[in-house]
């Protein structure tokens, strides 16, 4: 099983198309789940989540955190609860496509779900500003001269791994962007995905570029403490 896992906060008017197209995007193609974590939001997302849930889609299943504990918290609850052997995490603004999703399976078909790897999405064609887009030029720019993480887009949202992967790196908050570098960091592959994306239709991001400037910094310095830290062993013989 595949579990497409979708933190949310204040989504509720992006949440029902979403789950539409995914639906779509892997009917037919593997069996699969949808797992939102709703991240204390005020807005109607859980209601959204819920009346889809009981009354459209029973593969969808809806977790809500009593308030906002952010993004990569959210992640790592929704891979906690996944049922499914692989996970595909997406953004839930809409703006990463579900039509990709097959061909992110399609190069993990390379590897077993036991092995160590993750398949990330790369935006090549962003519907963001200007503005934004050279923010994240220069972020991507400077996260792989440091961390060497073999992907030119690491904030993407849409990133699919062995959930049994996930479960070995290290967590703390804002993780989520830096998932390729912390798997590479266990010896394990990043495989790089070019993906669509698209304008938000509804609502507001949650994030401001100076949050995203200063947590960066910061976690990235935590992360390349972390690899300089790693001893990876290799056992070539083992008694029983």
């Amino acid at each position: 099983m595949l579990s497409v896992v979708i933190p949310a906060k204040n989504e509720q008017d992006n949440i029902a198309p979403l789950v539409k197209e995914i639906v779509t995007a892997l009917r037919g193609v593997c069996s699969f789940e949808i797992l939102y974590v709703d991240d204390g939001s005020t807005d109607n997302t859980y209601h959204v989540l819920r009346q889809l849930s009981l009354s459209h889609y029973p593969q969808l299943r809806v977790i809500r955190h009593a308030f906002s504990v952010g993004q990569s918290t959210a992640v790592h609850t929704g891979v906690h609860h996944a049922k499914g052997e692989l996970v595909v995490t997406l953004d839930a603004d809409g703006q990463n496509d579900p039509a990709d999703i097959p061909e992110l399976l399609s190069a993990a078909r390379a590897y077993s779900p036991a092995q160590c790897f993750c398949v990330a999405g790369y935006r090549k064609s962003r519907k963001d500003t200007a503005w934004k887009r050279f923010q994240s030029r220069v972020a991507n720019g400077v996260r792989s001269r440091f961390l060497h993480d073999d992907t030119p887009d690491t904030g993407c949202g849409m990133k699919l791994f062995p959930r049994e992967t996930f479960l070995r790196l290290p967590y703390f908050d804002h993780m989520h962007r830096f998932i390729p570098a912390l798997v590479k960091r266990l010896g394990g592959d990043v495989v790089v995905v070019q993906v669509n994306h698209r304008d938000r239709q509804h609502g507001t991001s949650n994030y401001t570029m100076m949050s995203r400037l200063w947590v960066g910094i910061i976690d990235m310095i935590g992360v390349l403490w972390l690899q300089k830290r790693t001893k990876i062993a290799h056992v070539v013989c083992e008694d029983e």
